[in-house]
């Protein structure tokens, strides 16, 4: 007898080959049979007309201080996620000398828009080195298993500390420190380490974060040091500056070392090289033995706007900064006023001083390329459907109809409006990329943009839409899985996940695809402290395994917490499992 069967589903087991109806059964925290007439199980779970699928595999999260005192791991593990990777773009929280808390707290605050109040409650800080954050780590059971990278902002504050100012230069000593820093936390069990390049990513003091301005030759020996350990993926986010000629130096660290290197591949404002030529440049180096991934987001990078959110389009009128530090239900009373509603409305923007003044008036003006959340909201909305074309069929000013939107729902209303990977107004230049060998599904950013982004339903979203539902081109759900699977799983290594077949790790999602669907997002206040965060639950899940436990079912948590931290690379226990 088995411990738990699952019977009669439609497998699609990560491979990317063709689905079948079978049975899965599990021992343990491994499967051991996947076929007919597997025998009775001690649990079983009907799965007839269901899709079975490996647990998703998410390698871009932020949950560095929330997997610190949170077991459910929410809202990835309501969307079939059962391994996250975080620590990317440069943040995290470890190494951490005492007197640099708060500063690394204002970094991942600015950076991720991740409540300061929640971290600073939430965190214990019963670490300093990057071994300890992950001994820490273990201390406390939850839904998923948690890989980590060693951050540059970390590792640099530590290193340089009050030398670490923007545009810092480190000296000879303070590279190869941090270079030991890196080795030292690869071998604890890191599975890579990150860094950040862009002028998007700021502190909540507005400063660059460590590692913008970084030479070549200081990434170059932090590569060295994962090189010496024999694993690791270095990742990037990056405004890809031609002067910087990023790609030549990743192309030179990956051939050099043997290792992987993978970056944000976005349409953006804020990078000179358009995404088509990110993709070129990486091509040329991959051709000459370099590895470098390209990590894309499966939809535009959409800010979402309301009126307890981070931002809105009114967040620069005079009116709102007189109420923005009242209580929300005295903002809501004052919202509500016929009068306030018509001075705001009519006042003038006062933009602050920024050097993202351009993208801060697409915020506050960008009524063609911001959307209405209506209920069964189509995150590929077309132009016909903006706040500017809707104004303009209901004859009102596009001010007034924003106004409007947010206040549905006693001021619970949501505009959409996607800054990155919507230049063209579809999704039409990701077909390709979802069908390349050297990119994977990424960038949901699950844990952070708490009150502007809530992309973590990412898995959710590729099944219903690009799968089910999209009125152009889609993909074939084999691939989708594979995609978010044993793609995402190989990048770092996990080679005990991302399949269904004996000897891998019993992650797995039972999935009602007809069901499938995304819910409607809402602000909680759920974080320590109160902070707020997006969160955004779905449909159609009937039930996530981990480690062969039960954790949701009908998209609740039931309570088991076999999540861990992974060490270091994963192999499959059982020969019959090789490939």
């Amino acid at each position: 007898m088995h411990d738990l069967v699952i019977r009669g589903g439609t497998v699609v087991d990560g491979s990317g080959g063709a689905p079948f109806v079978a049975d899965v059964a599990i021992d343990g925290d491994r499967i051991v049979s996947v076929g007919e007439n597997l025998g009775t199980g001690r649990k079983e779970i009907d799965a007839s007309g269901k899709i079975v699928t490996p647990g998703f595999v998410d390698v871009h999260t932020h949950y560095d201080g929330q997997a610190t005192w949170d077991a459910e791991m929410a809202p990835s593990s309501w969307h079939g996620v059962t391994t996250v990777v975080m620590g990317n773009c440069g943040v995290g929280f470890a190494p951490a000398k005492p007197d640099r808390h708060e500063w690394l707290i204002s970094l991942m605050e600015g950076v991720e828009d991740i409540p300061g109040t929640a971290l600073a409650e939430g965190m214990s800080w019963d670490w300093e080195t990057f071994p300890e954050y992950m001994d820490a780590l273990e201390k406390l059971p939850r839904t998923v298993d948690v890989a980590c990278h060693v951050p540059h902002g970390a590792v640099r504050a530590y290193v340089l500390g009050d030398r670490e100012k923007p545009g810092a230069i480190p000296t000879e000593a303070d590279i190869a420190e941090m270079s030991r820093i890196v080795e030292e936390g690869v071998r604890a069990g890191a599975l890579g380490f990150s860094t950040s390049r862009t002028v998007l990513h700021k502190s909540i003091d507005g400063e660059l974060v460590p590692g913008t301005t970084a030479t070549a030759e200081e990434l170059i020996a932090i590569g060295r040091a994962m090189g010496r350990v024999g694993y690791g993926v270095f990742e990037m986010a990056s405004d890809l500056k031609r002067e910087w000629n990023e790609f030549q130096w990743m192309g030179d660290l990956s051939r050099e070392t043997g290792l992987p290197v993978t970056f944000a591949a976005l349409q953006s404002i804020a990078k000179e090289l358009p995404l088509e030529e990110q993709i070129e440049e990486m091509r040329r180096q991959n051709a000459t033995g370099a590895n470098i991934v390209a990590q894309i987001a499966l939809r535009g990078n959409g800010i979402i706007m309301a009126w307890q959110g981070t931002v809105h389009p009114f967040r620069f009128k005079p009116a709102w900064n007189e109420i923005i530090d009242l209580p929300w239900d005295q903002q809501l009373a004052k919202l509500k006023d016929p009068a306030f509603k018509a001075r705001m409305i009519a006042e003038e923007n006062i933009w602050p001083e920024s050097d993202i003044i351009d993208f801060l008036k697409i915020v506050a003006l960008g009524w063609p390329v911001q959307f209405e959340m209506d209920p069964d909201f189509n995150y590929e909305p077309k132009m016909d459907e903006s706040v500017m074309a809707r104004a303009t069929a209901a004859g009102v000013s596009p001010s007034e109809y924003a106004y409007d939107l947010l206040m549905k729902d006693e001021g619970k209303g949501f505009i959409y409006f996607p800054i990155l990977n919507y230049r063209d107004g579809n999704l039409n230049f990701l077909e390709d990329l979802q069908a390349a060998d050297d990119t994977v599904n990424s960038l949901s950013d699950g844990g952070a943009h708490c009150g502007t982004i809530c992309d973590a339903a990412s898995p959710t979203f590729m099944l219903q839409h690009w799968v089910r539902d999209r009125a152009g081109k889609r993909i074939a759900l084999e691939h989708a899985v594979k995609r978010q699977c044993r793609d995402t799983a190989l990048l770092y290594g996990l080679e005990d996940r991302g399949i269904l077949a004996p000897g891998y790790l019993a992650d797995l999602n039972v999935i009602d695809m007809d069901a499938i669907k995304l819910g409607k997002p809402w602000l909680a206040f759920d974080l320590p402290a109160g902070g707020k965060r997006l969160l955004q639950r779905a449909d159609g899940y009937v039930a996530t395994v981990k480690s062969g436990v039960v954790t949701f079912k009908d998209g609740e948590m039931q309570g088991p917490t076999p999540g861990g931290v992974i060490r270091g690379p994963q192999r499959a226990e059982m020969a019959m499992a090789a490939e």
